[in-house]
């Protein structure tokens, strides 16, 4: 500093004494500038102060000399002080030089900056709210400062601040809602513990509203509740729950919509706190909001859904995520499923685009510690209905939900209970908007056939009421049902039409399109047909899934949808199957559920006795495709009391090609014999005059047995049949009724011969089998 030049009105003396390395010589002549600024207010002389003011800012405060920052420093103080209440004048002079200092690289100096502004604030009080901004930056960067003394100065001049804030009305706080904003994103944790404090002071106040620009900050608030520190984790979790109880306590003026993508992007977090949190709230606003969030749908499930397969240790996340869940489901409603085109969206409060919704973010959540933000509407759905509401309609787009559903249904790694979840939700979809689902049902069929093959017995059961509900939803009816999987199994939509009065009479002919008809069920659509072919086509392709599930899979769907629908579609569907072997194992299957099966047992009424016209038509239906297993074929007679088309088909076995297989098939059939399911036909026993070709057909099955356990059974259960010497007479049997319900519309000579001809395809592909070499010949001698 040039000791020549005029400082006037500071005598050389004070300027002197502000230059010194000493604080008590930097004091003495800060009073002296006091004393002197006291005597221009005292004379009104503006021109003096700010003169004063301009020359400890330039040539002390913001010089290179380190001892004249620091009587610059103290200096403005000592101005502010004799300034008092006129200080406000010249507080933007006063303040923008002790700031700068704020950067200083000298500790000492950035504590008497914080000491100089400290004395400028507590004399100025309300007036430094218009700089309260450039304040509140400066103080940000000292909460932290290394240095503890500079710490502690910011905390005493943070102290005084927030006082000066909560004693006046006139904070402006939506000009500091953007520096609040940029702020909150430190790293530092004691800028975070200072950005913390303020929010809870502004929370605080009661004339200002931090509710209507909670958007802004909630972000940043999560990403703060993840710092390392617990205290400040401490501090962020009781403003978070501030925030949340003021909105339940004013929710028609949250902006529910605007934060509901930040909410879904830290559900997704790896950081247990944080994503339970985030679930807590994100509970509460689908309960407020109600519908406004179902444009979030997609984002929301894709955070929820992997939630629900957590495990104990992450029980209390799990819970909040499930009621999440279920709260979001019951929003969707038959209203929803509107035909008109969607009706253009207005909503009370602008928000981001659902489509840019964290669906995208990827994060896997991990467990999580004792909720500490219970809701009071964790028992029940308690949905609030924004104002206006009704003058705001929400159109729910399916889209974005089928294709976050649909993913996690094919990802093989996610958790039993979210496939269980998602295919709850296909299911709730599918019954409350059937319309706009059906055009979703191509892309979801195929994962939904196979996800037949999960490992857990409730997966596949939920999977089958989704299917069964596409298979008969009436929106799927439609004309044409689409290209059907694989060539071998085509069938073609006008072969399996629903049979008519006329087809359901005589079926006499010698052909099969007069049998292949699909059930008189009305409410089948297209895709009935479709699931039924792709079921056959996956069972033949996978030949565990038959064996270990296909029983329980064809059961549960006749429970779920109509069983003479599906054994009839089935049989359409095996008559023209090209993989005899295939055939032969899959009638096997579904002769045993027919026969053994709880579920089959109106159908096997129905059966019995074949009074009606659909029971004719559903037998030559099954006896055609029932054909490629000759034991099967004989139990179906047994089973619709045909004894004397039975026997004559045991007749015929002496001209197939006995193996152990199919004796094992007749070992089986005997013991079924024995089974409950045959009581009526051991009954008849007793009759003999009125069912001789019943006795006879068991013998001829006797007859083809070894000299086994089952050839045991079954003679001596035909030792008990009385008067077996009356089976013997020719004019008895003329003379004895009909042992067989004959109907007129049933051509039996005809079904004899298809018998033969399906069982000569049989034979020709097992040679031709044995020709390649790939055939274990399994024929036993007699």
């Amino acid at each position: 500093m040039n000791p020549e030049k005029d400082f006037a009105p500071l005598t050389p003396n004070i300027v002197r004494a502000l230059n010194d390395k000493l604080y008590e010589k930097r004091k003495v002549a800060a009073l002296e500038i006091e004393k002197l600024v006291r005597e221009f207010v005292a004379q009104n002389n503006t021109v003096q102060i700010k003169h004063v003011i301009q020359t400890l800012s330039q040539e002390f405060a913001l010089s290179q000399h380190p001892h004249s920052r620091k009587g610059g420093l103290i200096g403005l103080a000592a101005c502010s002080i004799a300034l008092g209440k006129d200080s406000g004048l010249y507080l933007k002079e006063l303040i923008e030089p002790v700031l700068t200092c704020f950067n200083d690289a000298d500790s000492r100096l950035r504590y008497y900056a914080c000491e100089a502004l400290y004395n400028i604030v507590k004399v100025a009080r309300g007036a430094v709210l218009p700089h309260f901004n450039v304040l509140f930056d400066g103080l940000s960067k000292l909460a932290a400062d290394p240095d503890p003394n500079v710490k502690s100065g910011s905390e005493l001049l943070d102290r005084l601040l927030k006082d000066i804030v909560t004693e006046s009305n006139k904070f402006d706080l939506v000009g500091f809602i953007p520096l609040l904003r940029e702020r909150i994103y430190s790293n530092n944790q004691y800028a975070r513990q200072f950005i913390i404090s303020w929010i809870l002071v502004l929370e605080s106040v009661p004339d200002i509203n931090l509710l209507d620009y909670l958007p802004e900050i909630l972000d940043g608030l999560f990403q703060i509740l993840g710092d390392n520190g617990k205290e400040i984790r401490k501090m962020c979790e009781v403003v978070l729950g501030e925030f949340l109880k003021e909105t339940k306590k004013n929710p028609s003026s949250v902006k529910f919509a605007e934060m509901a993508n930040i909410l879904v992007i830290h559900c997704q977090t790896t950081d247990d706190l944080i994503q339970l949190t985030a679930m807590c709230w994100l509970r509460e606003f689908i309960q407020l909001a109600g519908r406004v969030m179902l444009p979030y749908s997609s984002g929301i499930l894709t955070a929820v859904l992997p939630c629900l397969a957590y495990d104990d240790r992450k029980r209390n996340i799990k819970e909040v995520a499930n009621v999440c869940n279920q709260s979001l489901m019951k929003l969707v409603t038959p209203e929803d499923d509107e035909p008109n085109e969607p009706r253009p969206v207005v909503q009370k409060q602008a928000g981001p685009n659902p489509e840019d919704c964290a669906a995208k973010q990827e994060g896997p959540a991990s467990g999580g510690p004792d909720g500490s933000c219970d809701s009071s509407f964790s028992n029940g759905l308690s949905v609030f209905t924004p104002a206006n509401a009704e003058r705001a309609p929400v159109t729910l787009h399916l889209d974005g939900i089928v294709q976050v559903l649909n993913c996690h249904l094919s990802d093989t790694a996610i958790g039993m209970m979210t496939r269980i979840a998602v295919l709850k939700w296909l299911y709730h979809l599918y019954i409350k908007t059937p319309r706009k689902m059906s055009r979703h049902t191509d892309s979801l069929f195929p994962v939904l056939l196979q996800t037949l093959s999960d490992e857990s017995d409730e997966v596949i059961l939920k999977d089958l009421e989704v299917l069964a509900e596409i298979a008969s939803s009436p929106a799927g009816q439609t004309d044409d049902p689409g290209p059907l999987d694989g060539p071998d199994l085509r069938v073609s939509h006008s072969e399996l039409q629903a049979p008519t009065p006329s087809r359901a009479g005589l079926l006499n002919t010698s052909g099969t399109k007069s049998l292949e008809c699909s059930p008189p069920t009305p409410t089948m659509n297209s895709y009935f047909y479709k699931f039924m072919i792709n079921l056959l086509k996956r069972f033949s392709s996978e030949r565990k899934l038959l064996e270990v599930r296909g029983a329980f899979i064809i059961r549960q769907l006749c429970l779920l949808l109509h069983a003479e629908s599906i054994f009839h579609s089935m049989a359409d569907i095996l008559l023209r199957e090209e993989d005899l072997t295939f055939a032969s194992t899959m009638v096997h299957t579904l002769n045993t559920i027919l026969l053994t099966s709880t579920e089959l047992f109106q159908l096997r009424n129905q059966l019995k006795d074949l009074k009606t016209p659909e029971s004719r038509n559903l037998f030559c239906c099954l006896y055609r495709s029932w054909c490629h297993n000759p034991v099967t074929t004989v139990s179906l007679c047994f089973l619709t009391q045909n004894y004397r088309h039975a026997y004559d088909l045991i007749q015929k076995f002496g001209d197939l090609e006995v193996t152990v297989d199919f004796l094992t098939e007749v070992d089986k059939l005997v013991q079924l014999i024995e089974c409950p399911i045959f009581t009526y036909l051991r009954l008849q026993l007793l009759d003999v005059k009125s069912n001789p070709y019943l006795i006879k057909a068991l013998y001829g099955l006797l007859m083809l047995l070894p000299q086994s356990s089952a050839f045991q059974l079954l003679s001596h259960r035909l030792q008990c049949v009385p008067n077996p010497e009356l089976l013997q007479t020719e004019d008895g049997l003329k003379a004895a009724p009909k042992s067989q319900k004959d109907s007129p519309s049933i051509d039996y000579a005809e079904l004899l011969q298809h018998f033969e001809r399906v069982q000569k395809k049989h034979l020709e592909v097992r040679h031709q089998r044995s020709g390649r070499g790939d055939h274990l010949d399994r024929r036993v001698v007699l």
